[in-house]
């Protein structure tokens, strides 16, 4: 178990494709705002990512790129763990573990499931229907205590916490600790600029409904200001107004200051006004990240020194939570 006094927060991000302004706000702002606090576990989920195909090149370079960004928005890589997910072969042991001890009535729930499998057309990969077991695997290695999520992924952890629950009451209550998720109030959910009823996506078609964490500063400008608002001229975070509650939430996410005092202040403006100052502020959080995870992601040898120690200190600590299911089920290890 967790040999320091600390909870211990786990979280982690796909490396398919570009990591964008959502990821940034709702969940890489958070490991950094927290890692002094608990005993932090953050890594790149490329596993994950397989479930769709992925160019093997492009795969390999956006994970590096991933890390990059994680220590380049603040995560001290010796105040937490920083590793990839396929350099610790632990997750995908007990993957299979725990898929025996899931059922598929509740992986077939999945709102994700359900929302993938219709776009991957009559081959749906057995991956994408597994793949929150993978994820409950990837808590339950770590002793999990905190997980930081959107409220999207909420019912993943309710997943995790299910088989949890079901396999200490057969092995022993101490088998796993049953994590709680982390929501943030606020940034847990950026919509995307051009359909604000949708998450912001690294996979979205459209470029322009994402601001990616490599865009130049001119691009970024030029996204916000083809953001798309709302009928009428009042800036309000009604949700009928989804596009202005968007970018106001955006605004809050990076300053930290309460929506209601951001709207106050845009009083007799006009949406013109919200889009450029969102703009603003956008490329001020997000320029010197970009341009130190460049430096990160050109200085390779850095990185990998990082992953390699991150990765060690992964498989000491997993090692020990797939001992424990293995001698608690009977297989011999």
């Amino acid at each position: 178990m967790n040999a320091t006094n600390r909870k211990v927060m786990l979280s982690a991000v796909q490396p398919s494709n570009t990591l964008t302004l959502g990821n940034l706000l709702g969940a890489i702002r958070n490991w950094v705002k927290h890692q002094d606090d608990y005993e932090c576990w953050f890594f790149a989920v490329n596993l994950h990512a397989i479930t769709v195909r992925q160019d093997p090149t492009e795969l390999r370079e956006q994970t590096y790129r991933a890390v990059a960004t994680y220590i380049a928005a603040g995560i001290n890589p010796e105040h937490a763990t920083l590793f990839v997910q396929s350099q610790v072969p632990e997750h995908a042991e007990l993957a299979w573990l725990l898929n025996c001890y899931s059922y598929m009535g509740e992986l077939g729930r999945m709102t994700q499931f359900k929302d993938k499998s219709q776009k991957a057309g009559e081959n749906i990969a057995v991956g994408l229907f597994t793949y929150p077991v993978l994820m409950a695997a990837d808590i339950l290695l770590y002793d999990t205590d905190l997980v930081p999520v959107g409220a999207d992924q909420k019912q993943h952890i309710e997943l995790t916490r299910d088989i949890a629950i079901r396999m200490n009451n057969l092995y022993g209550e101490d088998l796993f600790r049953v994590p709680q998720p982390m929501i943030a109030q606020v940034g847990a959910k950026i919509m995307s600029l051009q359909d604000p009823t949708a998450k912001m996506s690294k996979s979205d078609p459209d470029p322009n409904a994402s601001v990616y964490l490599t865009d130049t500063d001119d691009v970024i400008r030029k996204k916000l200001k083809r953001a798309i608002t709302d009928s009428g001229n009042e800036i309000t975070d009604d949700d009928s107004k989804p596009g202005v509650k968007n970018l106001l939430s955006i605004q809050s996410a990076i300053t930290g200051k309460p929506i209601s005092g951001i709207v106050a202040s845009y009083a007799g403006k006009m949406y013109g006004h919200l889009k450029v100052d969102t703009a603003e502020l956008v490329v001020q959080a997000i320029a010197p990240l970009r341009d130190e995870a460049n430096r990160l992601y050109e200085e390779r040898t850095f990185l990998d020194q990082v992953l390699r120690k991150g990765a060690d200190r992964a498989r000491e600590r997993a090692g020990k939570t797939l001992a424990r299911c293995y001698d608690r089920i009977g297989l011999l290890k």
